[in-house]
């Protein structure tokens, strides 16, 4: 964010609206319908100092105006699209249409509507809510100059074995955690991955690219963490688990520069009872206490050796 000097003082601002909530439906001739629903926020980069200083808001663009542009957009888009392209449409929009704004971010959260099946058969109008999310943000300059990233929400995955936490050299006298050679994987991974667009002008024109990249990097992402489905794949930590999935995303999708992961463990706790009589449930890898609270938060970044990231 640029900063201006007003009054011997440094002076950053942005405004724009959050959380606004739209749907839209597009309709074949052939009676199939397709669906999405969006969360969007918007912020905008303008100059508009003279309402912060006096009583002048001549140069503001209102987050009223902003809500009601992201409805007249999506009414104006007659194909299906993607968040990303929507993402860009938007900021593109109050780049070029009002003179006082010099950039704008559009951050998008697409609700994860599916089509049904019924008696085998995709249902032509029918959709039930998912799991993970798809995210979009695009910052867009008044040049032309584009940031593009996408990103996953809330995909859980877990595996029951082929995991393990061994060899902890750092134990002190707070360490009670064992080696533990056999153990339930989980987590909740949240991904971001930015791609190498650095303009406008440069961005792919096939409908949908960026729909079916979001599923390209889930479908990756997802196996890299399971390994194949007949011996699975040993993870020695979370963390290598993480960097396995982040290089393949990188070495998949040349343009991918950078990918951010972000994998919690969550736990899955052997579970072992006695009285005084004995065992009542003595653990054999099978029964478990699941908890989140507290969790472990493991996150890292990869990005090639040329990206500005």
């Amino acid at each position: 964010m640029a900063h201006e000097v007003v009054e011997g003082f440094k002076f950053e601002q942005r405004h724009g609206k959050e959380r606004v909530r739209v749907a839209r439906v597009w309709k074949t001739p052939q009676g199939r319908h397709f669906v999405v629903e969006w969360r969007v926020g918007i912020s905008l980069f303008s100059d508009c100092v003279n309402s912060y200083l006096r009583d002048d808001n001549s140069d503001i663009v209102a987050t009223d105006t902003m809500k009601n542009t992201v409805y007249a957009k999506a009414k104006e888009c007659s194909d299906i699209l993607s968040v990303e392209d929507f993402a860009i449409l938007l900021a593109k929009h109050f780049v070029s249409f009002y003179q006082k704004v010099t950039g704008a971010i559009v951050n998008i959260v697409e609700k994860p509507w599916e089509r049904v099946t019924v008696d085998g058969q995709p249902h032509q109008h029918g959709f039930k809510l998912g799991s993970e999310k798809h995210t979009a943000e695009a910052i867009v300059q008044k040049s032309g100059s584009l940031q593009l990233t996408s990103g996953i929400e809330g995909l859980s995955v877990l595996k029951t074995t082929q995991a393990s936490f061994l060899h902890l050299i750092f134990a002190d006298k707070y360490t009670a955690l064992p080696d533990t050679r056999e153990r339930i994987l989980a987590t909740e991974v949240t991904a971001l991955w930015r791609y190498s667009y650095e303009s406008l002008y440069t961005l792919p024109q096939k409908p949908l690219y960026f729909t079916d990249k979001y599923l390209e990097v889930k479908t990756v992402l997802a196996d890299t963490f399971f390994g194949p489905p007949n011996t699975g794949v040993y993870s020695p930590s979370v963390q290598n688990t993480l960097y396995l999935m982040a290089k393949a995303t990188l070495n998949r999708f040349p343009d991918i520069a950078y990918v951010h992961l972000k994998m919690p463990n969550l736990h899955f706790l052997p579970v072992n009872i006695s009285n005084k009589d004995g065992p009542i449930v003595k653990f054999e890898d099978d029964v478990y206490l699941p908890t989140d609270e507290p969790h472990g938060s493991i996150q890292a970044s990869l990005s090639r050796l040329w990206s500005k990231l």
